[in-house]
């Protein structure tokens, strides 16, 4: 259905009816399983970026962003920014999964990913890699994500797919993880971030961005993950090189020169 012809009342109703809801549902009904059986130690909720904010309640910019600093679900109803149907989906349900864990004594821990680059084995291109690529492709619509998290977070945070990976394994098996964890490589300021596409996939149309001024931008904190023993095994460079490599390979760009 087109959000364009609904009032925003029904909107609102709309989303949470149709896709909220029956977004909890789910996950509950997981935590339900979990339960019931004897063999579940901990859960292992996988949570994004999109719920957590760089700027504070008088929208100036925090030097550090850590788990606390979680985007308002009262500001995302409100503004309806871009992406705000996902951004409440998982800001919900995380809430409505933390709160059914401590109700019923679940061990829950929660990996906030932040974007996702490096290899892939899926049929189609993930929007995590059509997000980070979208300098290059152009795509508006992945463009326009791009740039809200960078204007929500004051730059992009990145992460390689196997280290979300060994993080989810780290967090369910370290005996003093609890509560929510950032998981974020390195955070990298728009400029530079198509500064390093660029390097690697040097084409004339990327897209070019306004240069920002000197100012310290927010660091997004994986400070509580890596006190926990955690180390991460690629940085930007490596992320980028092996997002383009496999992109490349599966055909979703086009070789240098064709």
């Amino acid at each position: 259905m087109k959000f364009s012809v609904l009032a925003n009342e029904d909107i609102e109703t709309y989303v949470q009816t149709n896709i909220i809801d029956p977004e909890i549902k789910g996950t509950l009904n997981v935590l339900k399983a979990c339960l019931k059986s004897k063999s579940v130690k901990r859960v292992v909720f996988t949570s994004s970026i999109s719920t957590i904010t760089a700027k504070d309640s008088s929208c100036n910019w925090r030097p550090v962003v850590d788990e606390s600093c979680q985007t308002p679900v009262d500001h995302v109803w409100k503004t309806k920014a871009s992406g705000w149907v996902y951004v409440l989906s998982k800001l919900l349900t995380e809430e409505a999964a933390f709160r059914f864990a401590n109700e019923n004594g679940i061990d829950l821990v929660s990996v906030i990913t932040t974007t996702v680059g490096g290899p892939f084995l899926t049929f189609d291109v993930p929007s995590s890699i059509r997000v980070l690529l979208s300098p290059i492709t152009g795509d508006p619509e992945f463009f326009r994500i791009l740039s809200s998290v960078n204007t929500r977070m004051g730059s992009i945070a990145l992460v390689h797919i196997e280290d979300i990976c060994d993080a989810h394994i780290f967090l369910m098996e370290h005996t003093k993880a609890e509560g929510r964890y950032i998981c974020c490589a390195q955070n990298c300021i728009m400029p530079k971030l198509v500064e390093h596409l660029a390097e690697e996939y040097p084409i004339s149309t990327i897209r070019s961005v306004e240069k920002e001024n000197d100012l310290e931008h927010p660091d997004i904190s994986s400070k509580k993950l890596r006190n926990l023993g955690f180390n991460y095994k690629y940085g930007v460079e490596d992320i980028i090189h092996q997002t383009i490599t496999s992109s490349l390979d599966y055909g979703f760009l086009s070789p240098i020169g064709e």
